[in-house]
């Protein structure tokens, strides 16, 4: 079965222009299919910032009202996500910019705002992948932002690690899948002050135990917990850590492991 790689990309990454053109140059040089999910959330408070919106956050999680929906959906969909495709086209990519409302292919419906209203927040319910699939038979590349639409209009913010995860879970049925976190960390640390405490190898028990020892905290948690969903869903591997490891496998990262 034919290999596709889903990678996710976000934070420092991002917001760094020699750090994103690095990780777009390597990106290129995978061969087979890929997808490329990114985040944004610094550089859309920054904009919101600028427009004089406030940004409101719940245990590290963006609440998002009408305003900020649309200051995400123009730094999402907009800003990073065209600029993210120019620099793949400049690297001879053929990439194709994303929603999940293109083409109907990610479905989610509106977080219910028992016990927190996040507002304007999707959860996803499915991912279509059959013109993914013909795209990318023809070696266009897809290049999804964090945001997904309830098939009623509403365009809704989305956890874009979620996003990733979900669509190497809906495309492991056609491809061994496999699933890439790529942030500014060696991957997934034992102590967070101390970039040699990496954990090679991440199962539940060992998980659990940070969880409990609140080693593991704020956006990490939903990070993780979306890495063993998918390595509980048949995709073949995920991997947590910084973006050489796509390109050099000896690099060190954590691997989540059942």
């Amino acid at each position: 079965m034919e290999t596709l790689k889903v990678i996710k990309i976000g934070g420092q990454v991002i917001d760094n222009t020699s750090a994103l053109n690095d990780f777009l140059e390597d990106f290129v040089e995978l061969k087979g299919p890929k997808i490329l999910v990114h985040g944004g959330g610094v550089e859309a408070t920054k904009f919101a910032e600028q427009l004089g919106i406030e940004v409101t956050k719940i245990d590290g999680r963006r609440v998002t009202d009408a305003d900020t929906l649309k200051v995400i959906l123009m730094t999402y969909a907009g800003f990073i996500n065209k600029n993210i495709v120019a620099l793949l086209q400049a690297l001879h990519c053929n990439a194709l910019g994303f929603t999940g409302a293109d083409a109907n292919t990610i479905i989610s419906k509106k977080r219910s705002v028992i016990p927190i209203d996040f507002g304007f927040v999707g959860d996803i319910v499915q991912v279509n992948t059959k013109t993914l699939r013909t795209l990318m038979s023809q070696e266009i590349t897809p290049v999804f932002c964090a945001i997904t639409h309830d098939e009623n209009g509403q365009l809704l913010n989305t956890n874009a690690d979620t996003l990733a995860s979900e669509l190497a879970i809906a495309f492991s049925e056609h491809y061994s899948t496999e699933l890439y976190f790529c942030f500014e960390k060696s991957g997934v640390l034992r102590d967070v002050t101390d970039e040699d405490s990496v954990i090679k190898e991440l199962n539940p028990q060992t998980y659990e135990n940070l969880l409990k020892s609140g080693k593991v905290a704020d956006g990490m948690i939903p990070k993780l917990d979306n890495c063993f969903r998918a390595i509980n869903h048949k995709v073949s591997q995920v991997s947590i850590g910084q973006p050489e490891m796509i390109r050099d496998t000896s690099v060190r990262h954590t691997k989540i492991i059942k």
